[in-house]
């Protein structure tokens, strides 16, 4: 099934967020390489592409998981996680429309 990750950042990110990135693609490019990445990014702090020094304040992964459990524990073993990026992980099952 698939689920929804949601990280919520801590207040001035930016800077774990980028010492932490390398090891969080590492774990994405792994998921993608299973076939079970549907989606993965970042929700910019500003209305930009490219939100420079504003950073971000979020991430979305929408994947594929054996179980709620197992998606929550993937999520929880993130490196934005034990870097301190995220404040908040919320997991939740995920049914995909579109595209079909």
């Amino acid at each position: 099934m698939l689920y929804a990750i949601h990280g919520e950042d801590v207040l001035n990110s930016l800077e774990k967020r980028m010492m932490a990135r390398p090891a969080h693609l590492e774990r994405l490019q792994t998921l993608q390489n299973e076939g079970r990445l549907i989606l993965a990014g970042p929700y910019p702090s500003i209305d930009s592409a490219d939100p420079g020094s504003a950073g971000f304040s979020g991430s979305l992964i929408v994947a594929e998981f054996a179980s709620l459990e197992a998606a929550q524990s993937w999520a929880e073993t993130d490196p934005y996680v034990t870097a301190g990026v995220y404040s908040k992980i919320t997991v939740r099952p995920f049914k995909k429309v579109f595209p079909v």
